[in-house]
């Protein structure tokens, strides 16, 4: 690729990049894609132009869980819903689930007791095991306490299921009351 002109070249970086960020299922790493291209091209600026020839389309360049993934915009989501076979794991999860969900994302590590706790009733096995199994959550460290019972913590599928990139792009509690959540 060397003899390519500098404008062919980056284009053909970033035809590399959409290649396997679309045979990609999980976010890419940078370094994922550096291999791709080479350590001397800016994968960033690469993915900041693919973004921008993406625009209008369907899909869009999202940066979660530490890397990068094609997605479909959400405006296309109930045409997807209509007309394709997609598991809706998240879409069967109730109020209460994400609730919860949301408790161990801000309170993590935290156990069972710790749920109760905050929701003042216990909190099933069954409920831990559904969110578990979408693989939204996972085992923590064990707490110290007596008994040593398992924490839970989210994942990484959790980051890339709420287009995330880290938990530090979760609301803070302002932007919560904003969204008409109700203030602990």
């Amino acid at each position: 690729m060397p003899d390519l002109p500098p404008e062919l070249r980056w284009r053909e970086w970033m035809r590399r990049i959409e290649a396997v960020l679309f045979a990609s299922a999980s976010p890419v790493p940078r370094d994922d894609l550096a291999r791709v291209v080479g350590h001397g091209a800016s994968v960033d600026l690469l993915v900041e132009d693919l973004a921008a020839d993406l625009e209008g389309r369907a899909f869009e360049v999202t940066q979660v869980a530490g890397g990068w993934i094609f997605r479909t915009r959400a405006i296309y989501a109930p045409a997807i819903r209509a007309a394709a076979d997609v598991g809706n794991k998240l879409l069967d999860l109730s109020e209460f689930d994400v609730a919860v969900l949301a408790a161990i994302a801000y309170h993590q590590p935290i156990t069972r007791d710790g749920l109760k706790d905050i929701f003042g009733k216990e909190i099933s096995r069954d409920l831990i095991g559904r969110l578990h199994a979408r693989d939204l959550i996972g085992t923590g460290p064990r707490s110290p306490r007596r008994g040593a019972p398992y924490t839970f913590v989210t994942t990484e599928q959790f980051l890339v299921a709420f287009g995330l990139e880290s938990l530090r792009d979760l609301p803070d509690q302002e932007q919560l009351e904003d969204a008409g959540a109700p203030s602990s």
